[in-house]
């Protein structure tokens, strides 16, 4: 799931203006600028590799809570903030605003920024590990997980993750280009990056036009034929995955008009007594969406709205078909299921009916996964994270993790954030205890900078970060955006570099 605004009290990012408010500066710009001292901190050096939300917290607790200690975070892209930035669907601004509370944490003298710097490759894990007492796995889940049917190979078939990184920006999406000129689309899931990518698909394009959505994604939206989107489930209403602020924001979609299938509904009013509030307010919600008949106002948006969209409950994946070009989608191959057991326990069974949905677009939304970044690390393929107990990784004392790697892909950005402040506290106990050995002078990033620099590597500080985000705000304003992100890897490194 894609991080969730649950936040109060947080500083409000302005586009107007030419940079984050309430930065801190001189000692933090200095360090960012690359003006070491003579020799490193005397306190603990952690590194931290991935500068998405739980690297972010993951250094805030790490800094707040001991004032001798100094983080330094890697990052294998120009340009910091994870899935805030690549994820995060351009229409929820508000979410974002947590870069604010990721700045303040940059800016301290006592965290480093260090990106472009592609660990695993650049730099080893056994140089950080030589370099600092203790290095912090937060990298995320980059993997996508595959449908594993036949045809999923096919021209428009799309992972959720990579369609939502070419809306967002993701430089290694930035060539997906994917073919709009079909009537329906299919995106199998039903948690809150589903209905964002659904969102995405049908909003009109002024509305569009305000966000930081990329121009190539604006244009091609703004060409698109597609005027129906099912977003296609393997269990029923009571299993939905995302949360009733995504719905009602699909409920209320300007221009667009809900789809379903009453049958998908039966017995599902009798159930609501059972569920806790939460749930039973969001299924009552796609209830009355579903089968209540709409007052007049309703009746005439409805009448009027040129796209729709829909839950299918009850359906599994069994094949892509092509079109008669033999390379295209041509529709999806659907399985009928019915429900074993309750609430969230049901499972989905296989009832032997088929169904088949023409289609010229399907987005595979059905979870992100972790990858190991070295094969000498553990790892659990299973589960595709790195086994931990409380953030500690097994058997390898120094060695943390925390965020989707820790956990899996799985919770808001709230649930990311404790996560993180649980393997800060377990680090921060290691280090109380002395189960963690800080008696070794470690160099931090002074020997890690002279061998990226050995090595032709050239890194990008959080004040070359700034120059990029000046740039992208620049540009936004130029066309009535809250920023026009740079696309390419090496116009970033332009930027930072000038």
């Amino acid at each position: 799931m894609r991080p969730h605004s649950l936040w109060s009290g947080l500083k409000v990012w302005n586009p107007g203006k030419s940079t984050w408010l309430n930065r801190a500066t001189n000692a933090g710009v200095q360090r960012q600028a690359g003006v070491h001292l003579s020799s490193p901190s005397p306190g603990p050096q952690v590194c931290i590799v991935g500068s998405g939300p739980a690297g972010f917290y993951t250094a805030q607790h790490l800094i707040k809570a001991r004032p001798d200690v100094q983080v330094d975070i890697y990052e294998r892209l120009p340009v910091p903030f994870g899935l805030v930035r690549f994820g995060v669907a351009p229409d929820h601004p508000e979410v974002k605003n947590v870069i604010n509370t990721f700045t303040q944490t940059a800016s301290q003298s006592r965290c480093g920024f260090y990106g472009n710097v592609n660990v695993g490759k650049d730099v080893s894990m056994d140089e950080l590990q030589q370099a600092y007492h203790a290095v912090v796995l937060s990298y995320g889940a980059e993997g996508n997980r595959t449908m594993g049917i036949p045809g999923e190979h096919l021209d428009g078939v799309y992972s959720a993750k990579d369609f939502v990184g070419w809306y967002n920006g993701l430089p290694s999406c930035r060539q997906l280009n994917p073919d709009l000129s079909c009537d329906t689309a299919v995106i199998l899931g039903q948690g809150n990056v589903a209905l964002d990518v659904a969102r995405i698909l049908l909003a009109p394009v002024p509305l569009l036009k305000k966000t930081d959505i990329t121009a190539p994604a604006l244009e091609a939206l703004a060409k698109s034929q597609v005027r129906r989107v099912l977003i296609v489930g393997r269990r029923g209403p009571l299993q939905v995955a995302c949360t009733i602020k995504e719905i009602r924001e699909m409920v209320n979609l300007p221009g667009t008009k809900p789809e379903m299938v009453a049958a998908d509904f039966e017995g599902i009013a009798d159930a609501l007594t059972a569920v806790a509030r939460p749930r039973k307010r969001l299924t009552e919600l796609i209830l009355k969406t579903a089968l209540e008949a709409p007052g007049e106002k309703e009746q005439e948006r409805r009448r009027a709205a040129l796209r729709s969209w829909g839950f299918r409950f009850y359906r599994s994946p069994l094949e892509v078909t092509a079109d008669p070009s033999g390379t295209r989608v041509g529709a999806l191959t659907l399985a009928v299921n019915r429900l074993e057991g309750s609430a969230e326990a049901a499972r989905a069974v296989l009832t032997g009916e088929q169904e088949v949905v023409p289609c010229g677009l399907v987005i595979s939304s059905i979870g992100y996964k972790s990858l190991p970044m070295d094969p000498k690390l553990p790892f659990d393929p299973s589960r595709a994270v790195v086994p931990n107990s409380m953030g500690r990784v097994t058997e390898a004392p120094g060695l943390y993790v925390s965020g989707w790697l820790k956990t899996g892909p799985t919770g808001v950005i709230a649930t990311t954030m404790n996560s993180s402040f649980d393997t800060a506290r377990s680090l921060l106990e290691d280090m109380g205890s002395g189960a963690l050995d800080l008696s070794a002078h470690k160099a931090g990033s002074h020997s890690i900078t002279s061998l990226l620099e050995n090595r032709g590597i050239k890194a990008v500080t959080f004040s070359d970060w700034e120059k990029i985000d000046l740039q992208e705000i620049s540009r936004g304003a130029a066309v009535g955006k809250p920023r026009e992100k740079v696309l390419r890897v090496e116009e970033m490194l332009e930027l930072a570099h000038t």
